[in-house]
């Protein structure tokens, strides 16, 4: 006769089909894969972050970001569904555990995704404003929300698709229809959308820049979805439409590193060759006497209707409108007293003579 214990009875009860092994052997691999999962993702986000911080690449930074966003309730329910496949359950109860895997496997994908669109919004602002850059925050950000609504979108397409078997082509006709719609509707603000991502992107100026379009001359304020605001030199502020402005052909000023200087200066007829060959050389020191500067060239250029005309150019190597100033009123100073020293005149329209052959007399 074989005895049998009480709990060895015990375990050979069942509960709903299985026996209570069956349910401890579930519960304790699901317990067992919670545990491990939850320590790996701890691990490697502290680990692997770690190493991440020390590299130049961005691309592990978004990794460990991404997965730093996995919630632990989804790895609850992972480990749960994986321990109740051990067991033999209703056939309604089983049918909708693969469903249910897929859901939350799809919910997970969306969170990392977003995750994924947060850290490249960061990334992107924080690298603009390491190199000066300041274009409208609200912008990129607009960006990113839209970016996660075609995610979130495309999401529950695919759940509705693939996981409810729900047939989702008359909704996508029914959005693409109305989508050609609203785009005929509002294809002004969609134009200057598209227009500000390309000023986004393609970075022609930036806020604080001074630009020049068509006889517009001001510093740019703000870059907006649709509008961008400079402020003109007169002091009002003009809004253009991004569409608009990027047809436009554009002068950015404060990209300008050097400027290059061409002036005239016209002597008088009576003024000896010897003189002007030498005046050349003399105002070739005049201009690198200022700093900075870069001397190009000197000549006596033209005889014109006014006068002998010198040509002199330069290059001022600093943009500031200010210092250019500065320094051709000094170049200019110098010049007019070389010119008083040397008696040499300026040419002016009074002083045009007209040389005409005589006319000989019939006898």
């Amino acid at each position: 006769m074989i005895l049998r214990s009480p709990i060895s009875d015990a375990w050979r009860d069942e509960f709903l089909a299985n026996s209570l092994r069956s349910w401890a052997v579930a519960a304790i691999t699901a317990a067992a894969l919670f545990l491990i999962l939850l320590i790996a993702k701890r691990l490697f986000v502290t680990r692997f972050g770690k190493i991440a911080e020390r590299t130049t690449n961005r691309f592990d930074d978004m990794v460990v970001a991404t997965l730093a966003k996995t919630r632990t309730w989804v790895l609850l329910a992972f480990s749960l569904l994986i321990g109740l496949d051990q067991l033999t359950l209703p056939s309604r109860v089983d049918t909708h555990l693969a469903p249910a895997a897929k859901l939350i496997l799809l919910w997970q994908m969306a969170l990392w995704g977003s995750a994924a669109i947060s850290f490249w919004i960061k990334h992107h602002l924080n690298s603009r404003a390491e190199a000066g850059e300041r274009a409208s925050v609200a912008m990129v950000t607009a960006m990113g929300v839209g970016a996660n609504v075609l995610l979130w979108v495309l999401v529950i397409i695919t759940a509705f698709h693939s996981v409810l078997a729900i047939d989702v082509t008359p909704w996508i006709a029914g959005l693409g229809v109305s989508g050609i719609a609203v785009a005929l509707a509002v294809q002004n603000i969609l134009g200057d959308l598209l227009a500000a991502l390309s000023i986004v992107f393609d970075k022609p100026f930036d806020v604080g820049d001074t630009i020049g379009v068509d006889n517009i001359t001001g510093v740019v304020e703000h870059i907006g979805l649709k509008t961008t605001r400079i402020r003109a030199q007169a002091g009002e502020q003009i809004i253009i439409g991004n569409g608009d402005l990027i047809k436009s052909r554009m002068r950015n000023y404060r990209r300008q590193y050097q400027r290059r200087i061409a002036f005239p200066i016209e002597v008088a007829f009576d003024t000896p060759p010897e003189t002007l060959a030498g005046l050349t050389g003399e105002f070739e020191k005049i201009v690198n006497a200022q700093t900075p500067v870069k001397f190009d060239r000197c000549h006596v250029l033209a005889i014109g209707e006014a006068g002998i005309r010198i040509e002199t150019v330069y290059y001022v190597l600093d943009p500031d409108y200010k210092k250019y100033a500065e320094i051709q009123q000094a170049i200019n100073l110098a010049i007019l007293r070389l010119l008083l020293e040397r008696s040499v005149a300026l040419a002016t329209t009074s002083s045009v003579s007209i040389l005409r052959r005589p006319q000989s007399t019939a006898q």
